[in-house]
């Protein structure tokens, strides 16, 4: 692959940090809602993917979706034209609600190399599209972007050294789409699968990573959390903010406000608006020192099955039909994520007010680690006794993982996938032993394209989709890209050395 076909994935780190850390409101200068009028509302997110495989002409990267169009009559190939048009229709939809005397509210999380793809095929029919619904500032108060990991990695098992390198991939990757002001709107974070390490340095890595890369709230599955005293949250507690606690084998603590997506990964939870009509029976409720609307969370593929593709865009209209046929006064409305969390903190909100959680088994580790005086003590962690607890406690108890939790309880990222696993592990450890050293001497390294390609295919080794389909074409798709990962670092230790 030539230099020139690299997306961008790195060189701006020091422009792009400084930029999504200033302070101040993203999203309460533009909201047209009022909190106190408010009881109860839904915050719907649309997540899209497709990943990067070594499948084009004289196996150059391409994207899924180029893949699915040349080859329709494989599998369900033939639905690549309606996924291009799922990708791009609520340039359409929310427009039209908007000129209906709607109010309407979406969130979107597309992956960085579904975003690649979509500009390695030239759709600007998709890329324009997107552009308005990044940029236009009469849907600012009606779309909310939310980052992702640029690849779709699964956080428990990704190298915890390439946490923020993903997480910054991907505002590279929005930046040079949408442009630095876009950027610097995007505050809350989507991780692929809903996937949330509990493992205590991963997780602590990965909400660091978040805070250090300017996100302020994160969205979790309600059962990969739990409450510092190990039971699980309360109807009330899963639909107002809670603030998650990541406390490291060494003691250190991370904290982020997190929104709790409730119940299962079934698309139809969002293709027919369920959140809607669960937030029609909900009120609002005490928080710190005033009461607050009761908020429901959801996220759903944005493109994937009959559902998606077919029901949501009915049924999203017709919900917002319904709400603005209520008037001034329609008591459940639709909210985006950073939105809710600025008109909470403008109304007296803080977020010392936020019940605190952790991710969930990690109450029985700080037990098996010294007994706790009271929920909110820290442990005499250290990472040796942490290591011996974990295996302690997954000897003798066999509910007890620190894989994480995930949308689906019924697949593992790591069982079965040491073939992928291993070699991504070594391609991670051999990056960062040739190029940290580089870049902590001259962070212009960045910029070169020996390291923008070796990155690259880190951050691909790392997609959850060479684990998702079982052993076969995708493992063997890995295999390659592991391959050419590590010829890429060889040639930049070469250059290096000579």
């Amino acid at each position: 692959m030539s230099s020139h076909a690299l997306p961008p994935i790195a060189g701006l780190e020091a422009e792009i940090l400084a930029l999504v850390q200033q302070p101040g409101p993203v999203a309460l200068p533009h909201t047209n809602l009022n909190l106190e009028r408010i009881r109860s509302g839904f915050a719907c997110a649309l997540h899209m993917h497709q990943p990067t495989i070594p499948a084009g002409v004289n196996g150059a990267l391409i994207s899924h979706l180029q893949y699915m169009l040349e080859h329709p009559g494989e599998g369900d190939n033939h639905n690549a034209e309606p996924f291009a048009r799922c990708y791009r229709r609520l340039a359409d939809i929310i427009p039209q609600l908007i000129q209906e005397g709607c109010n309407p509210r979406i969130m979107l999380d597309y992956s960085g190399n579904l975003l690649w793809g979509i500009q390695q095929m030239g759709r600007h029919d998709i890329l324009e599209a997107l552009q308005s619904l990044a940029c236009d500032p009469s849907l600012q108060p009606h779309v909310e972007w939310l980052g992702t990991f640029w690849s779709h990695a699964v956080a428990p098992s990704t190298p915890i050294p390439d946490l923020k390198l993903q997480i910054l991939a991907w505002q590279h990757q929005f930046a040079a789409l949408f442009g630095h002001e876009a950027l610097q709107r995007v505050k809350g974070f989507s991780p692929p699968e809903m996937h949330l390490p509990n493992h205590p340095d991963t997780l602590y890595a990965f909400v660091k990573a978040l805070r250090e890369c300017g996100y302020r709230w994160l969205l979790v599955q309600e059962h990969s959390v739990e409450n510092l005293d190990g039971s699980g949250l309360s109807q009330e507690q899963k639909v107002v903010p809670n603030q998650l606690v990541a406390r490291s084998s060494r003691g250190d603590t991370a904290t982020i406000t997190t929104l709790i997506k409730t119940q299962g990964s079934d698309t139809k939870l969002v293709g027919q608006m369920q959140p809607y009509h669960e937030a029609l029976g909900l009120a609002r409720q005490p928080l710190g020192a005033v009461t607050v609307p009761s908020l429901v969370s959801q996220i759903a593929d944005g493109e994937n099955g009959g559902v998606m593709m077919n029901e949501f865009p009915p049924a999203f209209i017709q919900a917002h039909h319904t709400i603005a046929a209520k008037g001034d006064d329609p008591g459940t409305v639709a909210i985006n994520g950073t939105e809710y969390l600025e008109l909470l903190e403008s109304s007296g909100v803080d977020s010392r007010d936020f019940l605190r959680i952790q991710a969930v088994h990690q109450h029985k580790l700080w037990q098996r680690l010294g007994s706790l005086p009271s929920p909110e003590a820290t442990p005499d962690a250290t990472p040796d006794a942490t290591a011996a607890a974990i295996a302690d406690l997954q000897a003798s108890d066999p509910s007890f993982s620190m894989a994480g939790a995930s949308w689906t309880n019924d697949l593992s990222w790591v069982e079965g996938y040491a073939n992928v696993l291993e070699p991504m592990n070594a391609l991670s450890a051999r990056f960062h032993q040739v190029f940290d050293p580089l870049v902590a001497q001259d962070p212009g390294v960045t910029r070169t394209p020996r390291y923008q390609q070796a990155l690259l295919h880190l951050l691909l080794l790392e997609t959850s989709c060479f684990r998702y389909w079982g052993q076969g074409t995708w493992t063997d798709y890995a295999r390659e890209i592991h391959r050419r990962g590590e010829a890429a670092i060889a040639s930049a230790r070469a250059s290096c050395s000579g």
